[in-house]
């Protein structure tokens, strides 16, 4: 497989509260290819957040190394921390965090503020249309959330994450407060995303569907990783996630039902346009 994007070693996280320790990560070792799609389960007070968290350089470990893109950012200043959330870290919530005075096109465009890549205003509306149209919002650009279904916030949400092209895309349970059509829609978009961009995305959740979508399901007790098995990533598999159906690596749609199952991928054309 290709090389690692992220690497944890020996990694612990313990809580002070009062006169009492609380490990909530314990010794975990882990390592994340480039392009995986990997899932983390586990009953609630197991870690997930705080790993999360951690792998999001949000929080600091007590112990241990966080490898990302050959860094190691656990021992790294907030000063340079923020940079690496913002360029190589794309984060997914269960409750959006859009902000509402921004239409979705401005959403999107935020984190690219700052980003040498997207100097323009130019550039990053650019950027921020052609996310919004790879998850299907085309036509949706300048509706502010309280205008967009759920579902459609969320994918706005997504189409955000990847606006700097982030090296990892962290979701933590980003179909939580989705209904069943907007969950599968949504895990569907996350499965293309990552078979089709190559995204390397790690999602937290409670859901074993959800799960069963990736290629790789860990599960934390604990604070430790106490077992791992494969996913289906149905779409890797070359069967069909709307229909069950048999389908070719090149199809961009199914054959057996015509639904739409891959994002044909355009060249991006902005990252190399002089400010």
């Amino acid at each position: 497989m290709s090389e690692t994007v992220l690497k944890i070693e020996n990694l612990s996280k313990t809580y002070s509260l009062g006169k009492r320790d609380v490990k909530a990560l314990s010794n975990l070792n882990l390592e994340v290819k480039k392009g995986e799609f990997v899932a983390i389960m586990g009953p609630s007070g197991s870690g997930k957040t705080t790993l999360l968290n951690v792998l999001g350089c949000i929080d600091k470990p007590s112990a241990g190394k966080v490898l990302l893109d050959n860094v190691d950012v656990a021992g790294l200043p907030e000063s340079e921390l923020y940079k690496i959330r913002r360029n190589k870290i794309g984060f997914v919530f269960q409750s959006f965090n859009l902000l509402p005075y921004l239409n979705a096109r401005e959403n999107v465009e935020l984190p690219m503020e700052n980003n040498e890549k997207f100097k323009s205003r130019e550039d990053r509306s650019n950027r921020a249309k052609e996310l919004l149209a790879m998850v299907g919002l085309s036509g949706r650009e300048e509706h502010r959330p309280q205008r967009l279904s759920q579902g459609e916030q969320q994918r706005v949400a997504i189409a955000r994450a990847l606006a700097n092209d982030p090296a990892i895309v962290l979701a933590d349970e980003p179909t939580g407060n989705l209904d069943v059509k907007n969950k599968q829609e949504t895990v569907r978009l996350l499965a293309n995303l990552n078979l089709t961009e190559g995204t390397t995305i790690i999602v937290v959740t409670h859901d074993g569907q959800v799960a069963a979508h990736t290629e790789r399901v860990l599960f934390l007790t604990d604070g430790r990783i106490t077992k791992q098995k494969e996913g289906m990533h149905l779409a890797k598999k070359n069967i069909c996630p709307y229909c069950k159906g048999k389908i070719q690596p090149t199809d961009e749609t199914c054959p057996n039902c015509g639904k739409t199952i891959r994002v044909k991928k355009k060249p991006a054309d902005v990252n190399n346009t002089a400010a």
